[in-house]
């Protein structure tokens, strides 16, 4: 027994400086510390220790050309590579450097988002507009769940967001089913709108009733995000049997499967359902095939709309809030235009919120951080 602990500690005596080693290979790699982005007032300083490049540019979503080559960085001391800008107004931007042509993460800055197959840095700039983007001091959970679609034919993910305490109240909570748009999945909603956040805060300050959030993949052949490495079914959307799958999956078998496994109160006025762009268009058809289901409906920067018929179902079914949101500058603004006019000819009274800007997430947190302060009052 002594000279089994006489080797363990020889073991750990020897494995220590050698992991201590290997932090300090990761972490310094014998190159200079640097910090970035760094904030500091009215200016944001961006930093990338790359010696061996030529040619280093910024490229940030506040941009006036987002998609362009960007603007050039200037080769400082010891190979590092600097600029200085105006801070942004607050929001969530991404960024990126563009080293000799190739797009290159800030491996300084740990915070990230995925759109689809990208990773981009974020630079959360402090404000009144994205106060509620930062975490508050009472978070709730989010978690995976899977579920079966006889529907879809296949096991799929689902996100949920349950409020602070949801583990210990025993209350019963109102539902937002919350859907992403083309090139999302059922992280979209989490990574790069802010949901748990934007949910915290409002909760947090008393702004809006604590709730339960589900957030579905909203690609039908998918059993979960890409990065799993699932493979993907093959769906025929010609075919008849498929028309709004996804759409009947999401109102026959997820609204079941929540109302099951979690404390919630299974009444359309306890329902809300809203979703952006393609999901927005989700949204709509969800409340075209079902207008007794959801009693608050949040169509943002849609891509779909409604029949006369369609909008006098929502009437008789007493719908309490009708949400259409969109950007002025947004590809789908006429969509929400002519829906406008059509609820606004029917005699359906909803909200038309218009923002600055076009399809971005920038409009989608910011509708969120609005609509969820009128639900289930």
């Amino acid at each position: 027994m002594k000279k089994f602990f006489t080797t363990a500690s020889l073991l750990v005596l020897l494995l220590v400086p050698a992991f201590a080693q290997e932090l300090s290979n990761f972490n310094f790699g014998g190159r200079q510390q640097i910090v970035s982005p760094e904030i500091n007032g009215e200016k944001v300083t961006f930093r990338l220790n790359a010696n061996y490049a030529t040619i280093v540019n910024l490229v940030g979503s506040w941009m006036e050309n987002p998609y362009g080559e960007g603007i050039p960085m200037r080769k400082g001391q010891n190979g590092v590579w600097e600029i200085t800008v105006d801070t942004p107004s607050p929001e969530i931007y991404t960024y990126n450097f563009i080293v000799d042509g190739v797009s290159v993460n800030d491996p300084q800055n740990y915070m990230v988002q995925r759109d689809g197959t990208r990773y981009l840095n974020m630079l959360l700039v402090p404000g009144e507009r994205s106060e509620n983007y930062f975490e508050a001091n009472q978070r709730g959970t989010v978690t995976y769940r899977w579920y079966d679609s006889k529907i879809l034919g296949i096991n799929r993910r689902v996100t949920v967001y349950t409020p602070y305490g949801y583990e210990t109240s025993g209350k019963k909570y109102p539902v937002l089913y919350l859907l992403h748009g083309a090139g999302g999945d059922e992280e979209a909603w989490t990574s790069m709108g802010r949901t748990a956040q934007i949910l915290d805060n409002l909760i947090e300050k008393g702004l809006a009733q604590p709730m339960i959030v589900v957030m579905p993949n909203g690609n039908p052949g998918q059993q979960a995000a890409q990065p799993l490495g699932l493979p993907e079914k093959q769906i025929d959307r010609r075919d008849p049997a498929m028309a709004d799958a996804y759409v009947k999956s999401l109102c026959t078998e997820i609204v079941p499967f929540i109302e099951k496994n979690y404390r919630v109160i299974a009444k359309p006025e306890s329902r809300a359902i809203a979703g952006l762009s393609m999901g927005g268009g989700h949204t709509i058809t969800a409340s075209n095939l079902y207008p007794a289901m959801f009693d608050w409906i949040c169509p943002l920067s849609a891509a779909g709309s409604s029949t006369p018929e369609q909008i006098n179902a929502l009437k008789k079914a007493g719908v309490k809030l009708y949400f259409l949101a969109c950007g002025t500058d947004d590809f789908l603004w006429e969509t929400s235009v002519t829906l406008d006019k059509i609820m606004t000819d029917c005699g359906l009274e909803h909200t038309f919120y218009k923002s600055d800007g076009g399809h971005v997430w920038a409009n989608w947190r910011l509708y969120l951080n609005t609509f969820a302060q009128l639900l289930f009052k």
